[in-house]
């Protein structure tokens, strides 16, 4: 089953590598899609692939990058598109 998510994460999450790690896990797992900084301070990221890889995304997500510091990660459930061909970092 494949599976779609837009994820929100909060904490110290900008300036500590976070994007590029994320794009490094989530080539290791096979996932689709992009992350990008927020204005707010925050990270969004919009994840695709299957299902359990989307989920080991998420909790990876809660770990964060060695120097980060998450406080909460927001999760939304959005149907699946298949819309990438690879994962990116946004600027």
């Amino acid at each position: 089953m494949m599976r779609r998510v837009r994820v929100y994460i909060s904490g110290k999450v900008q300036g500590v590598f976070f994007r590029a790690y994320t794009k490094e896990e989530a080539d290791k797992l096979g996932i689709k899609g992009w992350v990008r900084n927020l204005p707010d301070g925050r990270v969004e990221a919009l994840f695709e692939g299957p299902a359990e890889a989307v989920e080991e995304m998420i909790k990876w997500c809660h770990r964060g990058s060695p120097s980060s510091k998450v406080t909460s990660v927001e999760v939304e459930e959005e149907p699946y598109r298949g819309e990438f061909k690879d994962f990116s970092i946004r600027y």
